[in-house]
């Protein structure tokens, strides 16, 4: 499988309706703290958006909603990971991608047979409050190693002028969620994004 190398994490489906006519090839809808009537209504506008403007779409955390509204890709945290339902989530056939912040983590994943492993805070990250050190671009290199040929996702403090170093240091895709949802123009940044990943694709 691969993955387009730009990959947006945004919050609600009106960012995805606005930034996927751009060109945005893989979104991820990331939702917390949201009664399950509106996430299910989130989750279908995101689903119909992305179909419009040929994205994919990955559901965080939320798989039974997901599967019931017949998406194809979910993304797991680690504590999602251990109460997820694997075989439901496989004979529905979405795929799975899953987070890794340490070398627990990474073979709690790899056990998991995820169709993608992401890898952060590459760098340090506004995004949430998180115990584990910024990894650097070595353990880019090293998670290549362990993981391949399964695609690795890059997270974590990520900006137009790190890109390279990332795919270089063996990212096959890259994450990116504040530095275009606060950016004082996130069309401007996304469009950025798009085509310094270009030629990654």
């Amino acid at each position: 499988m691969k993955l387009d190398p730009f990959y947006l994490i945004v919050d609600s489906a009106a960012w995805i309706g606005r930034l996927a006519p751009l060109g945005v090839k893989l979104v991820q809808l990331r939702i917390k703290d949201m009664g399950e009537d509106r996430l299910r209504a989130e989750i279908r506008k995101a689903k119909a958006l992305c179909a419009e403007h040929q994205s994919q779409l990955i559901v965080n955390d939320h798989w039974r909603l997901a599967i019931e509204e017949g998406c194809d890709f979910v993304h797991l945290g680690q504590e999602d990971l251990q109460t997820a339902d694997r075989a439901r989530i496989r004979a529905a056939g979405v795929r799975l991608g899953l987070s890794t912040h340490d070398h627990v983590e990474l073979e709690t994943a790899m056990f998991a047979e995820p169709d993608y492993i992401a890898l952060g805070p590459i760098y340090p990250t506004i995004l949430k409050k998180m115990k584990w050190a910024p990894q650097g671009l070595e353990r880019i290199g090293e998670w290549k190693c362990r993981v391949a040929p399964i695609p690795l996702v890059a997270i974590g403090g990520l900006n137009p002028d790190r890109l390279d170093g990332a795919f270089e240091a063996g990212a096959d895709s890259a994450a990116v969620v504040t530095d275009i949802t606060l950016n004082d123009d996130p069309e401007a940044r996304t469009r950025e994004w798009i085509e310094k990943t270009d030629q990654w694709r």
